[in-house]
């Protein structure tokens, strides 16, 4: 089968090395895909939000499945646009995308079916907001209701750092129009984790849990990024507490979805905080998680394009996904600076990679065959291994075998994590 995929980061790069494994796979294509993934896929320059021109392409070289992983093509209805034109798709359809891309739809929706998660309260003017955060507890939670890359959700300690915060958000609309209406939402203690799952609308399969590592600096200090770097499975995550989050958050939410007539298939990826209280939502993604989806994919045993046409087709209940017992770390080289002002263009020296092992490009170009830095975080380093401590050795040994100028990464990935195995 030949298979476009819609992307161009590390995700990408980590779904097409499990796509070519399949046995079913032919030629891949990635749109736009990037310098890295050119090794294992032809690189179209063709935008992941530039529907038409997706179409046009799947159509004249007739390919046989499509794979839409990031978030705006699937809010803008990409896979809707592919399956009118006869192509089979992996991934939600714009009605269900929604989840993701509203917060105030996935927010209402959790209310109305009593799926657990935050309190909060929804505004649509800066003036009721304001007026509202005046008598609000701190911390608090302000999250702009559309996609804003990550970075839509701001923690604020005091009634000023809200109100400069709305102020960003709906008056000056640094995310644009996903700024027009916000939520304030009370502020949950507890683990993160992240829990990617493969859906047909009707069977949810769990994937690993997997720890992301959100800040750019070590101790969790500095400014939010797209993610540092991750570890799998997640310490935190029992077989206890899955259960809870089977039974309580993850079949409510397709039944939800079902219940609404917004059917969800492709991969639905919750964010979770394990309060006093038990396991909470804090949101939804309608795709793979991104550096998630690094560590999860390479202790897959089974062919993800056998599940994801399973996923399509509505059969995934006869499909048998299984997972390595192994443990997996990424760890993501970032350039200096990130994920504010930072230099590209420095030429990346790459080594051979070894059994457990895999890099996966998120920012890179080729440029007279060299591989040159041309994004915030490059690539990321992975390893698996029996352990936890082991793969986070091995990966950041492979780190230290990638070199370019400007190159940065955080020397803590996974600590937290061996802290808890250790029940420190």
């Amino acid at each position: 089968m030949d298979i476009l995929v819609v992307g161009g980061g590390g995700r990408e790069h980590a779904v097409i090395k499990a796509l070519k494994a399949s046995r079913r796979a032919g030629k891949i294509y990635a749109l736009p895909g990037n310098g890295g993934i050119a090794a294992d896929a032809e690189c179209v320059p063709v935008k992941a939000t530039d529907i038409e021109g997706i179409v046009r392409f799947a159509r004249a070289k007739k390919v046989d499945f499509a794979v839409v992983t990031p978030d705006d093509p699937l809010v803008l209805g990409c896979v809707d646009a592919l399956e009118a034109a006869g192509v089979p798709c992996f991934g939600p359809n714009k009605d269900a995308a929604i989840i993701e891309g509203s917060k105030v739809f996935s927010k209402q929706l959790m209310q109305k079916y009593h799926i657990p998660t935050a309190a909060s309260e929804t505004f649509s003017s800066a003036e009721e907001a304001l007026s509202y955060l005046k008598t609000c507890k701190y911390p608090a939670v302000v999250k702009a209701d559309g996609l804003a890359l990550g970075k839509g959700a701001l923690i604020v300690g005091s009634y000023e750092e809200a109100a400069a915060a709305v102020d960003d958000i709906m008056v000056r609309r640094v995310f644009g129009a996903s700024g027009e209406r916000i939520l304030v939402e009370e502020f949950l203690e507890g683990p993160e984790v992240s829990v990617l799952s493969f859906t047909d609308g009707k069977t949810v399969v769990p994937m690993i849990s997997s720890m992301d590592h959100k800040r750019a600096g070590d101790g969790d200090t500095g400014l939010n990024t797209g993610g540092m770097g991750t570890v799998a499975p997640n310490p935190y995550y029992t077989k206890e507490i899955a259960a809870e989050c089977m039974e309580k958050i993850f079949l409510p939410t397709i039944r939800a979805m079902n219940a609404e007539g917004r059917t969800f298939k492709g991969c639905l990826y919750f964010g979770l905080m394990l309060t006093k209280d038990g396991p909470k939502v804090i949101e939804y993604n309608c795709r793979f998680g991104d550096p998630e989806t690094q560590v999860v994919l390479p202790l897959l045993k089974s062919d993800l394009l056998e599940i994801m046409l399973a996923v399509r087709g509505g059969t995934l209940s006869k499909e048998h996904v299984r997972f390595s017992q192994d443990a997996a770390c990424c760890v993501v080289l970032a350039s200096e600076g990130y994920p504010t002002k930072y230099e590209t263009g420095f030429e990346i020296s790459l080594p051979e990679t070894g059994a457990n092992e895999s890099i996966y490009v998120a920012g890179a170009r080729l440029e007279g065959g060299k591989l040159l830095t041309s994004g915030g975080r490059v690539l990321g380093a992975v390893a698996t291994a029996p352990t936890l401590g082991e793969a986070i050795d091995r990966a950041y040994a492979l780190a230290g075998k990638i070199s370019f100028a400007n190159a940065y990464m955080r020397r803590d990935i996974g600590r937290r994590a061996l802290a808890a195995q250790k029940g420190v």
